[in-house]
């Protein structure tokens, strides 16, 4: 699909919203209405997306956003291609984490650094409607029983714990059902330090926080697998944008769209699924 046809399907999708701001989706309009046009975007003609610094995997690899590789790059550039924006006129910028989701102008039109949507953050700024939901997730040390684990059977004789009063305490409860009970942590540092030390053989966490155990914290960590959709969800994620941005309807729209299509769901499976070592335990 062309960029001005993108465009004109997006604006047909927000109908109900002010009539000014659809015509600043479509090229003639924005002849038309030339001050509306300079206003929706940063830098007219131009898609600005912001990330973090260092952006890490598995969400831009070798931290290179503009390479569109890994889970956050993928999802920027499809959104800006349903926005009608080509990859060359997506333009990159870096904020810290939290930054972003202080209140103010922005110098991007969405940024993207894993952030869950909340009601404190909301007073701040916008989101856009859920672009992923985390899964939960088991990991565990090169040295531990559980590391040949392939399924949830092969976990039940084992310990494994997790924060307690947290989804991933629950999921061991309900899907995992080891034999020795769920073994609970005040904290995921808790957890974890019990897992380095030898204490349990397997900790869950959320599949987000897995890849960083796994990649950064922890020496030999290995990252077992997924858990089922039903084990619950710890998170939503949505792109951030400036409070009362006129562009959080197309950008809801366009992660609609996606998600509607299937589109979203591939670039998980791709990044964050069986091809990036988290593979679902059944």
């Amino acid at each position: 699909m062309t960029r001005n046809a993108r465009r004109s399907a997006a604006a047909v999708a927000l109908a109900a919203t002010a009539a000014l701001l659809l015509a600043a989706c479509t090229p003639a309009a924005e002849e038309a209405a030339p001050e509306a046009s300079e206003n929706l975007y940063v830098t007219e003609g131009k898609l600005t997306i912001a990330t973090g610094e260092p952006a890490y995997y598995p969400y831009v690899i070798d931290d290179a956003p503009e390479s569109g590789e890994g889970f956050e790059a993928a999802i920027a550039y499809a959104v800006a291609e349903e926005l009608g924006f080509a990859p060359e006129d997506v333009v990159w910028v870096r904020t810290s984490f939290e930054a972003a989701i202080q209140p103010g102008p922005k110098d991007f039109d969405f940024n993207l650094q894993q952030y869950t949507i909340t009601e404190e953050r909301a007073e701040n700024v916008d989101f856009s409607s859920p672009y992923y939901a985390t899964p939960q997730a088991v990991i565990t040390v090169e040295s531990s029983p559980a590391a040949s684990a392939t399924s949830l059977a092969d976990l039940s004789g084992l310990l494994v714990g997790a924060a307690t009063g947290t989804t991933s305490f629950t999921a061991i409860e309900e899907q995992i059902a080891p034999a020795a009970g769920a073994q609970a942590f005040n904290t995921n540092d808790d957890a974890v330090l019990a897992l380095q030390n030898g204490t349990v053989d397997a900790i869950v966490v959320d599949l987000p926080t897995a890849f960083f155990l796994t990649g950064v914290v922890l020496d030999g960590g290995v990252l077992l697998g997924q858990l089922p959709a039903d084990a619950g969800i710890s998170d939503e994620w949505g792109l951030v944008l400036a409070k009362d941005s006129p562009l959080t309807p197309l950008v809801t729209a366009a992660v609609d769209a996606l998600r509607e299509s299937g589109r979203l769901d591939e670039i998980a499976e791709q990044w964050l699924g069986a091809d990036a070592g988290a593979p679902i335990l059944q």
